[in-house]
């Protein structure tokens, strides 16, 4: 059991909902205290609301996380309400999914602003309480989708996905000389309102492709943040987990048939 979390101060961007809201409650659960960044202020009180009940503590902040001066504000808010900032998890993203064929630059130029440059500019804000502290843990949500694979409709998407590795690399000998740490985790299919939205055709056929016969859950992706998140994580940087269920390992669906 991982014990160092408890009394630090988490961001969660993309916190009420999602892999997003499965971290923040699994960091919650393990006594750190929890700020969660969103648009949606609904979702944002409901989350919050589940956590306190839960024994947790947590607040929001409506944020736009491509936005330089929104997430300046963000960090300013967590550092108002929990003292400062320890653990960043830059986790807020979407996937939109459109061809392109039907793709308009605008479409691409929006995922990259809310999915890579957000991750820049939370990380950016968050360099000083880092360098003032002596110490710091970023956590990346990137994904199998462009890193590892591919997938019609989400050409922007995955670039932007595998954008975030490119920055992580050279973004761990930067923060390096604070002390702080930064790395990513790699979601495969996780369960999730935006997933569900895509239909029970595409569920199905994507537990079908997966070794181990099922979707992830939200607190697998939690639990991976929380590993990279922690002391005894400190000497790892830079580093990448997939969290997939062995979705890439297979080289064709005719050998998931054969377990």
């Amino acid at each position: 059991m991982l014990t160092s979390i408890a009394g630090k101060s988490v961001i969660v961007t993309g916190g009420s909902k999602g892999i997003g809201r499965g971290i923040a409650e699994i960091f919650a659960a393990q006594g750190a205290t929890v700020m969660i960044a969103a648009r949606g202020e609904e979702a944002a009180q409901l989350a919050v609301a589940e956590i306190e009940a839960a024994g947790g503590t947590a607040a929001y902040h409506l944020t736009d996380v491509a936005d330089w001066d929104s997430v300046q504000e963000m960090v300013a808010a967590t550092v108002s309400a929990f003292g400062g900032v320890d653990i960043l998890c830059a986790n807020a993203g979407i996937f939109p999914q459109v061809k392109m064929v039907d793709m308009s630059p605008d479409d691409w130029d929006h995922v990259m602003s809310v999915n890579l440059k957000s991750s820049f500019l939370c990380v950016k804000a968050c360099i000083p309480l880092f360098e003032k502290a002596g110490k710091g843990r970023v956590v990346l949500t990137s994904s199998i989708t462009g890193p590892v694979t591919g997938y019609p409709g989400w050409a922007h998407y995955g670039a932007s996905k595998s954008g975030q590795l490119g920055f992580l690399k050279t973004a761990a000998m930067e923060l390096a000389r604070y002390n702080t740490t930064i790395n990513a985790v790699l979601p495969g299919n996780i369960m999730t309102e935006g997933l569900a939205g895509l239909g029970q055709d595409y569920l199905d056929a994507m537990a079908a492709s997966i070794p181990l016969k099922r979707l992830g859950a939200v607190a697998d992706i939690g639990n991976a943040a929380l590993f990279f998140a922690s002391d005894e994580a400190g000497y790892v940087t830079g580093q990448q987990i997939v969290v997939d269920g062995g979705q890439i390992l297979p080289e064709s669906l005719d050998a998931i048939g054969e377990i």
